[in-house]
């Protein structure tokens, strides 16, 4: 039986190296999909690991960098495009793809959160709630999020009329306000219906 917070104890059912891999940013309206790929070495990574939806923003932010100073990992990202041509499940496949080539030791085993599995080259084992269940993908699912975070923020920079920096590109009132004074910017996902509603002449919903 599995402890109540995440551990390495899926991590040691695997012979060989392990990476764990989350991605952020399915739902939103706008900004691209980011994956991440992290190989943790168990006798030395931060404390405080967990699932990133369970953590504070700042603690995030906190821990993001001691992961990259610990760990092996790799970014994948899947841009706006390339989700409205593809869609977003095969985008999201797609980011996890390039996370896991952008580790600089391959590994023998990904074990990703979620119940669909990417197509990727090492064995791979997908755990529901994973991220809450694994370190390895917790801190994956930290990397991911505060990466395309820093994304959103940096969007919202050039794009000043949506709250990126606030709502990372999703459907919050002040996101849904911006599209109604200033319209669809390029990087909106205009596959998804809120978007692709405005572009044939409907309110967001």
């Amino acid at each position: 039986m599995m402890a109540d917070t995440a551990n390495f104890d899926i991590e040691r059912l695997h012979a060989g190296v392990v990476a764990g891999i989350d991605e952020a940013g399915r739902g939103p309206w706008a900004g691209p999909v980011v994956a991440a790929a992290v190989i943790l070495d168990p006798d030395n990574f931060p404390e405080g690991l967990a699932d990133s939806k369970t953590l504070t923003e700042k603690r995030r932010e906190k821990l993001a960098p001691l992961i990259r100073e610990r760990a092996i990992i790799g970014v994948g990202i899947a841009s706006v495009k390339e989700i409205d041509e593809i869609n977003i499940l095969q985008a999201t496949f797609l980011a996890m793809a390039r996370a896991e080539a952008g580790l600089a030791t391959k590994p023998h085993v990904c074990i990703v959160d979620g119940s669909q599995r990417p197509k990727l080259k090492a064995r791979t084992e997908m755990i529901v709630k994973g991220d809450a269940k694994s370190l390895s993908i917790a801190a994956a699912s930290i990397i991911a999020k505060t990466t395309r975070d820093q994304i959103m923020r940096d969007l919202a920079l050039e794009h000043p009329f949506y709250e990126w920096e606030k709502n990372k590109g999703y459907g919050a009132p002040a996101h849904s306000r911006g599209l109604e004074s200033h319209g669809v910017t390029p990087h909106h996902r205009k596959s998804f219906a809120p978007i692709h509603n405005i572009l044939c002449g409907a309110a967001p919903r």
